[in-house]
């Protein structure tokens, strides 16, 4: 089934789910770029996305996703006030640390105790989580120390056939998205 926010046809959504499901690496558009991402329940998916990135390990990733639902088990039980501060600022360019989950890997959180995570306003972006059924690890299009893509056919002269690109356009946010720490409330990123 199809997607307004996310206009591919039929055949290419069954391929998208497919290779998604191998642990194949996709690049799709963000709120301010495009992303890199992956199954975040495949290790090996995203262990190959953060070679093809040149990310070292020990930084960590963030999970986007449509609702907050879809993070459950990636992230700790939140209480009450915690849902409230998070979803104030959701969907939207807000990521937040949380406390990890049980379901969350070590090349996920890298090496901190919380993993990062946001539910995207980006309508392709929470289409493509809707029809994947699963949250998406989210990374800038680029390689590590270069400037993010912005173009799917970027994207497409500079992984080639190593990631599955899919067509869209970026939101209209200049800069990355503000990241919040939940624990102690402070802006780590604006």
């Amino acid at each position: 089934m199809g997607h307004p926010a996310l206009p591919l046809s039929s055949f290419f959504q069954q391929r998208l789910r497919a290779h998604f499901r191998r642990g194949g690496l996709i690049a799709y558009a963000t709120e301010s770029c495009f992303g890199l991402g992956c199954d975040p329940a495949n290790p090996g998916a995203v262990r190959r996305l953060l070679r093809l990135k040149g990310r070292p390990q020990d930084k960590g990733l963030i999970l986007i996703a449509a609702t907050l639902q879809q993070l459950r088990g990636y992230i700790a039980p939140l209480s009450e006030l915690q849902q409230r501060q998070v979803c104030a600022t959701w969907p939207g360019p807000h990521t937040w640390l949380v406390a990890a989950g049980k379901k969350t890997g070590r090349r996920l959180r890298g090496e901190h105790p919380t993993l990062a995570v946001r539910v995207t306003a980006h309508p392709g972006a929470a289409a493509l989580c809707r029809v994947l059924g699963s949250p998406l690890v989210s990374t800038s299009a680029n390689r590590a120390g270069h400037v993010s893509l912005k173009t799917a056919a970027a994207c497409r002269k500079a992984f080639g056939r190593k990631v599955l690109v899919v067509p869209g356009r970026i939101g209209r946010e200049k800069k990355p998205s503000t990241i919040h720490d939940l624990a102690s409330g402070r802006i780590i990123r604006d």
